[in-house]
């Protein structure tokens, strides 16, 4: 076993255990490896600066503003009452409804937890009054409470893009190619999701809603300038004519002025609160994203990404057999750990490995962020199922018998979405 082999298999789990905050781990993990193998620690801070001067990494900050400030104001109330009135009155309407708004706002704010936390509220009655049962109603806010995930402008895409990037790794990929490539596979969830509770309970039961025209046109003008925003980030991402940095700043401005001006849900005094919220946020994200960083390039120096490959290639026989065992390995590391820590610790040790086995960078992303969506809400540890607990005063137990059904639909979706490449890249390039 090389040094740094050794570091990182011995070294950063001693330290997690003795309680270090993870990008103190990870930094603590690179300056050993570099003066261990006599590079001037000076590498820290220009790994570190490069990653600092990416453009892409604006983005962050300003998606995670925007997804705080639709969560503070009610935005949620607009879009239940719109949903509600265009497809309340189908049968299976309602969980469709949960479903579709579960995705956007989790895609906007970037956030599993705060989604369930800012709609379960208002969902979980919903579905209850419309005879979907209590323990139906709370497996599916707190399994599609992680489905945005792999919608634009999601953080977790933004944050494996500047991975994909700086790893040199897919150079010739722009972020709106990950974002595009995303789109199918959050396709393919929402559809099979609804389509189960559908076939379960929601064809059993006639809707408290009637279609009505002028409760769709009240509900229109009510949201008529919540309804523009998603078209505004997805044509500004994929029409070219702004960059990623550009289209987050012009999403936070029209955001401040719905929000401000239109709706006033939120008062200026607000904003320095919502903003110190989300920016603390973001903040120990990118903390540990720069660290990770560190830490990854002195394992690329060290050449552990071609050792890992080299033994992996020796045990592992076929692309099919590494994807089997990818998904397994990914699902566990999602109980254990949080999204962000998990992209930017592991990601950088099997995008190398993977791009060996002839997987794209872009498919390989969407199998990692879709794994991260079931082990939100995977016993024992899932993050969501603690946080539905919480929100909805309910036993641990009760939430882990309420999410397994899903959980099937959820890794049915995962084995297409792994060994169907071309639902993610068809619309690539």
């Amino acid at each position: 076993m090389t040094l740094s082999a050794l570091i990182y298999s011995l070294v950063l789990p001693a330290l997690l255990l003795l309680g270090l905050p993870i990008y103190a781990v990870l930094l603590i993990a690179a300056i050993a490896g570099f003066y261990a193998n006599g590079v001037e620690l000076t590498a820290v801070a220009v790994e570190i600066y490069r990653l600092v001067d990416m453009p892409l990494l604006v983005s962050l900050p300003l998606f995670t503003f925007a997804g705080y400030l639709l969560s503070e104001g009610r935005a949620s109330h607009r879009l239940l009452a719109l949903s509600n009135a265009l497809l309340g009155w189908v049968p299976g309407g309602t969980s469709l409804v949960v479903i579709i708004a579960c995705a956007l706002f989790t895609a906007f704010t970037g956030a599993s937890g705060v989604t369930i936390l800012a709609l379960g509220a208002l969902f979980y009655p919903a579905l209850v009054k419309e005879g979907y049962g209590e323990k139906l109603s709370l497996g599916l806010i707190t399994t599609t409470g992680s489905l945005g995930l792999l919608l634009p402008p999601s953080i977790p895409l933004i944050i494996y893009g500047i991975i994909m990037q700086q790893m040199h790794i897919g150079t010739d990929y722009q972020l709106d190619d990950l974002f595009v490539a995303g789109i199918g596979p959050a396709l393919l969830m929402i559809i099979l999701v609804a389509l189960s509770v559908y076939l379960v309970r929601g064809r059993q039961h006639k809707p408290h809603y009637r279609f009505s025209g002028a409760e769709i046109r009240q509900a229109l003008q009510q949201a008529a300038w919540d309804l523009p925003l998603p078209f505004i980030v997805f044509a500004g991402i994929f029409s070219g004519v702004l960059a990623i940095s550009e289209v987050a700043a012009v999403t936070v401005l029209y955001v401040l002025f719905i929000e401000l001006l239109v709706y006033r849900d939120i008062r200026p005094q607000q904003l320095p609160a919502v903003a110190v919220e989300a920016m603390t946020m973001i903040g120990g994200i990118l903390l540990i994203l720069a660290a990770a960083m560190v830490l990854t390039n002195f394992l690329i120096d060290q050449q552990v990404p071609d050792l890992l490959f080299q033994w992996i290639k020796q045990h592992v026989q076929g692309k099919v057999t590494f994807l089997l065992l990818l998904n397994l390995f990914l699902l566990l590391v999602g109980t254990v750990l949080d999204i962000f820590s998990a992209l930017v610790i592991i990601a950088p040790l099997i995008l190398p490995v993977a791009v060996g086995y002839g997987i794209d960078p872009l498919h390989l992303g969407v199998i990692f962020l879709a794994n991260m969506q079931i082990g939100y809400f995977t016993p024992p540890v899932g993050m969501n199922l603690f946080i539905a607990s919480f929100r909805f005063n309910r036993s641990i137990i009760e939430l882990y018998h309420a999410s397994l059904p899903f959980m099937l639909v959820f890794i049915t979706a995962l084995a297409i979405i792994t060994y169907v490449p071309a639902l993610s890249l068809f619309l690539v390039g």
